[in-house]
């Protein structure tokens, strides 16, 4: 029987795969709350109760709005977390992390009153750095004064995770393993995941539910149905890229044709001039 113990090789679907990072996350609480602790810097004994609101119903039929993978979590019924896997970079991201983050706070019920909003985060965990000129491994973003520097209401914040700047993690990062699991997501063979489940139970668990799920066959279905999905976007998009270069090189060349055709005409409005100037003189 193949076990976590006795696996060897390349992983086929790891938690870059955001399918899979979903169903890890939902099927399995431990693994959730070690990640949301981490993430927010919560003791294990901080959080009492923690909910996927908007769990995977797998089957055989993958719908549309089941490509929208993000995993909106409440936590001790109090907070809600929005967490996305974003692996292809967005120069839109961070209007699009904000727009999220608006909509997740505006969460009061009917009859409730303002001071009954519930704190929202919104998480990005990101395969890209997205500001270059500040990178950095975990940012904490909050609506602040911008004269005096306090906070304008603490319960509203965006958290970036960047898993390409690892190396600038701080000892507050490392002293809630932040780092560890970074390197959790970017690991791509079982020799690596082994190596991190032996940091303590949590990582253990994580990449046992890992392993487990990478042998469920509808599990990889859909976890394959995504990677399909991502590489006919991927796909259409250079296909249109080559399209535009195509387009562009039609258009140079029909610009270089005017420009020679322009430089003809000035050369022979060159050569009438000189001759009419002949003609006068004689």
């Amino acid at each position: 029987m193949k076990t976590l113990k006795n696996a060897t090789g390349k992983i086929d679907y790891t938690l870059m795969n955001d399918c899979m990072f979903h169903i890890v996350m939902q099927s399995n609480k431990k693994v959730l709350t070690g990640l949301v602790c981490a993430l927010l810097h919560l003791k294990q004994g901080d959080v009492q109760s923690v909910m996927v609101l908007n769990p995977l119903e797998l089957g055989d039929k993958i719908r549309d709005k089941d490509y929208i993978l993000d995993i909106k979590v409440l936590l001790n019924n109090h907070t809600i977390i929005n967490i996305e896997l974003q692996v292809g970079a967005q120069n839109f991201w961070n209007d699009r992390s904000l727009s999220y983050l608006c909509r997740l706070f505006d969460n009061l019920e009917k009859g409730e009153d303002y001071y009954d909003v519930k704190p929202a985060y919104h998480i990005g965990i990101l395969d890209f750095t997205l500001f270059p000129a500040y990178p950095e491994f975990y940012a904490t973003n909050k609506m602040m004064n911008v004269q005096k520097h306090y906070i304008y209401n603490d319960k509203f914040a965006l958290n970036v995770l960047d898993l390409n700047q690892i190396k600038l993690a701080t000892d507050e990062d490392q002293l809630w393993k932040l780092d560890y699991w970074a390197r959790l997501f970017k690991s791509e063979t079982w020799e690596e995941l082994k190596m991190l489940a032996q940091q303590n139970d949590v990582f253990m668990e994580t990449c046992e539910t890992i392993f487990q799920k990478n042998q469920d066959d509808i599990v990889r279905y859909w976890c394959e149905a995504r990677e399909e999905a991502e590489r006919v976007a991927r796909s259409i998009k250079r296909d249109f890229e080559n399209q535009l270069a195509e387009k562009d090189s039609i258009i140079t060349e029909q610009n270089n044709t005017i420009t020679e055709q322009s430089n003809t005409i000035a050369e022979k409005d060159a050569q009438i001039a000189a001759l009419m100037a002949q003609i006068k003189q004689k």
